[in-house]
């Protein structure tokens, strides 16, 4: 059982939770916690102003942990209080050398999950649970040193279940630290984006438990992003890939990288929301009858501040090693491309905003025209994509409807998901009509 930093923010939180984990004791959980609430946030904010300022200063972190322990009147205050003087001494030697390494950012940001599993299991132990908090790295997770998104090792899927399952067998409840590990010199990891979930799928799949379940703050995954459809609708089941291609592409619900440990032994996901237990939640696992018959579209979501750079060779037609010299650039740049569809001569892609493009340009235009289109948006929709032809004249017809065009396809390398170009100001109202196409007229039929 996963529990991210909403789910554990505060005290009222941290019972709420424990009414849930009191559901499913008979089941043998482990659980894995996040940070509390905007800890992470409250420690990076105190490292840089260690590092520009020379100052110390915890007061956030300590008065929401504090108010924690006193609202739930834990005996914990002897070891938060030696995490915290850690801490101090950690940022006074940030300020005293004004340096913050990635190595040292790993080792400050560690706190967050470290201080948080002590207050919950003894929370948790405080019901009857006989609960023991963990520093994930004690239970087998070790990491390459890749500080700030470092990737587990291979012995780890050996050492958790060493150290998890006889535990769980005798009846401890363990409650460990997400996103952390250690690497072979002994210094803290984190492992980046979506690595709490990484750590809770780690775990299942390694000590092959029933399933996950990732505790979050929305009904699951749905059709659309809520922000923008004010009525979309929770999924009840999408196989290990939909989950992945829309996560990739901007929903928020589970980090393509943490599926891969379930991918890799068929450990089943659920996900649900800690602020709505009776919902059903949605229940990732490998394709099943269910699942083959779906209808057409599972879900529809969007990715905004896209650049779409278009490539145009300026040698002879059939020179061969153009798209090599044109991915070559771009890994030289760190750039990491989303969308591709490619001509003999030509090539258009989409990466991320934040890349420099003045460096990328130039090297492109060594061997191409470029032009280079910021502002844009990926729509994605991901579904069965035997029905591609269907969906795609569905598809474009709303968008010629609208009056929106669509400036480029992608479609074919991963064999759910549909990807299409357009304005970032138009992105919204392509997601809200599509929406109304593909599941409005589903539900009033």
């Amino acid at each position: 059982m996963k529990f991210g930093g909403s789910s554990v923010a505060d005290a009222a939180r941290l019972r709420h939770v424990g009414e849930i984990v009191q559901t499913q004791l008979y089941r043998k959980p482990a659980l894995v916690l996040s940070a509390m609430g905007d800890t992470t946030d409250h420690l990076l904010e105190a490292g840089n102003l260690a590092l520009t300022q020379g100052k110390v200063e915890i007061k956030a972190v300590k008065n929401l942990h504090q108010a924690a322990i006193k609202a739930l009147q834990l005996p914990v205050q002897k070891e938060i209080n030696a995490l915290l003087d850690e801490l101090t001494r950690l940022l006074s030697g940030i300020a005293l050398i004004r340096e913050l390494t990635p190595r040292t950012k790993d080792y400050l940001v560690s706190f967050g999950e470290r201080l948080s599993v002590r207050i919950a299991a003894a929370y948790l132990h405080s019901l009857g649970m006989n609960a023991k908090a963990f520093d994930s790295f004690d239970l087998g997770f070790i990491s390459n040193s890749n500080y700030t998104q470092a990737e587990l090792l291979q012995e780890s899927w050996d050492l958790i279940p060493e150290k998890f399952i006889p535990m769980v067998k005798s009846g401890v409840l363990p409650v460990v630290t997400g996103f952390i590990a250690k690497d072979e010199k002994g210094s803290i990891t984190t492992l980046g984006r979506g690595g709490s979930d990484l750590s809770a799928t780690m775990i299942a799949a390694a000590c092959r438990a029933d399933e996950v379940q990732v505790w979050k703050d929305v009904d699951g995954i749905l059709t659309a992003d809520p922000r923008i459809v004010k009525n979309a609708l929770p999924v009840d089941h999408v196989t290990y890939e939909e989950a992945s291609e829309l996560a990739y592409f901007g929903a928020q619900v589970l980090h393509p990288r943490a599926m891969l440990p379930c991918m890799k032994t068929g450990t089943p996901v659920l996900v649900k929301n800690s602020y709505n237990i009776d919902a059903p939640g949605t229940r990732i696992e490998q394709p099943t009858a269910a699942t083959k018959n779906n209808p057409p579209v599972r879900a529809i979501t969007s990715r905004l501040n896209v650049t779409l750079v278009d490539i145009v060779s300026t040698r002879m037609i059939g020179q061969h090693g153009f798209l090599a010299e044109v991915f070559a650039i771009f890994a030289k740049n760190g750039a990491s491309i989303d969308m591709v569809a490619t001509s003999e001569v030509s090539v258009s892609l989409t990466i991320d905003a934040a890349h420099d493009l003045d460096e990328l340009k130039k090297e492109l235009k060594k061997i191409a025209s470029v032009e280079i289109k910021t502002g844009k948006a990926i729509v994605s929709i991901i579904g069965n994509v035997k029905r591609s032809s269907e969906i795609l004249a569905r598809a474009f017809r709303i968008c010629q409807l609208i009056g929106v065009p669509v400036q480029m396809i992608s479609q074919g390398a991963s064999k759910v998901n549909i990807s299409f170009i357009v304005n970032d100001t138009e992105a919204a109202e392509v997601v809200k009509s599509l929406h109304i196409d593909f599941f409005d007229k589903v539900e009033r039929a």
